[in-house]
């Protein structure tokens, strides 16, 4: 389900940036863009990531740019993997299986990312929370099981959700940076990281290409959309919010110009399940500890997009008025609400597009 998600965002991206040809008005001329360059990746995130060029460099240049994402998305893929360990090196796996055992010794950058997660947890109050695995867990399984025999489709029982977020205290997350270990003091607490790690990657691959030169660049990774820069014509790219509708005949509430931003949606659309006619999706309220259901959509343009992931979750399990504040309260964030009935809002600050 994840990945085929991962598929249409592609899609959605590569169908709405508008090939253009843009005008030198002072030299009294047209010139064409350079051609669109594009690499595509499938091993990281359970997700497909695309770089787009769109500067017209050398084939050597582009390949060099592509190598070099590549192997720093690998590498926090793996840093940042609840499922598996992997030889020579201490991941969130690792972390979790030893909680309430002993510190774990980590690498740096576990140390700076585990860090940030922590001051999310504290701007977002609570609601882009990596300490919840044990709840989301109860959740990911029962998808699961619904995914592989949808007549045992069935919703976590109310009491194990109780317990379950009785383990989910961000202050049992301990980290020693002088030590470089990373503990877990609660014996039942476990972390998922999957609300801000693939956005946060994403921005450390996004200031490798800059610190490489990079000036007109696209990441999309897994629908985490991450522009460097704007077109060499000046003008910023177009995409499209997808509609969340499913009966409606338009594929997006609305098309959006962007340029050295991020943008980063959570919807309600398609990643989830049904039971008894009910749809039950991916992102869990801590408040409720069920599916938010404030939302179809939330989506976030700000600058670095390891923020914009987390402020996306955190946005679609607060109220309207609520989430508002909060954007605004942060300053150099712009949002697009898309209600229950479809209804949109958004931020006064949007670049929209025809």
């Amino acid at each position: 389900m994840l990945f085929k998600k991962a598929i249409s965002l592609f899609l959605c991206f590569c169908l709405c940036v508008l090939p253009s040809v843009s005008c030198n008005y002072s030299a009294g001329e047209k010139t064409k863009e350079p051609q669109t360059q594009a690499r595509s990746y499938y091993e990281f995130f359970d997700t497909v990531s695309v770089i787009f060029s769109y500067l017209g460099d050398p084939e050597e240049e582009f390949a060099g740019n592509c190598n070099a994402v590549s192997e720093l998305l690998g590498e926090y893929h793996k840093l940042f993997d609840i499922y598996y360990e992997y030889s020579g090196i201490n991941n969130i796996k690792t972390i979790n299986k030893n909680a309430g055992i002993s510190p774990v010794e980590v690498d740096e950058k576990l140390i700076d990312f585990l860090t940030y997660c922590k001051e999310l947890y504290a701007i977002t109050d609570g609601r882009t929370n990596v300490a919840m695995g044990s709840v989301l867990k109860l959740w990911h399984d029962c998808r699961e099981e619904a995914e592989e025999d949808i007549s045992a489709a069935r919703i976590p029982s109310e009491d194990a959700l109780t317990e379950a977020a009785k383990h989910c205290d961000i202050d049992s997350l301990i980290i020693d940076k002088a030590a470089g270990t990373v503990y877990i003091s609660d014996p039942d607490m476990s972390l998922d990281v999957g609300a801000v790690g693939k956005g946060y990657a994403t921005e450390k691959a996004a200031r490798l290409l800059i610190d490489r030169g990079v000036t007109s660049y696209v990441l999309n990774i897994g629908g985490n959309i991450r522009a460097i820069g704007e077109k060499v014509t000046g003008s910023g790219w177009v995409t499209g919010i997808t509609n969340p509708n499913k009966l409606s005949s338009e594929s997006f509430v609305c098309k959006v110009s962007i340029k050295d931003v991020s943008l980063v949606t959570s919807g309600d659309y398609e990643r989830y399940y049904t039971v008894d006619g009910v749809k039950y999706h991916h992102i869990i309220d801590p408040d409720t500890l069920m599916p938010a259901d404030y939302f179809t959509s939330v989506s976030v343009f700000t600058p670095d997009s390891g923020f914009a992931d987390a402020l996306s979750t955190a946005l679609f399990c607060m109220s309207y008025e609520d989430g508002r504040a909060l954007a605004e309260s942060l300053g150099n964030v712009e949002v697009i609400w898309v209600d229950k009935e479809y209804n949109v809002k958004h931020t006064g600050g949007v670049v929209f597009a025809e």
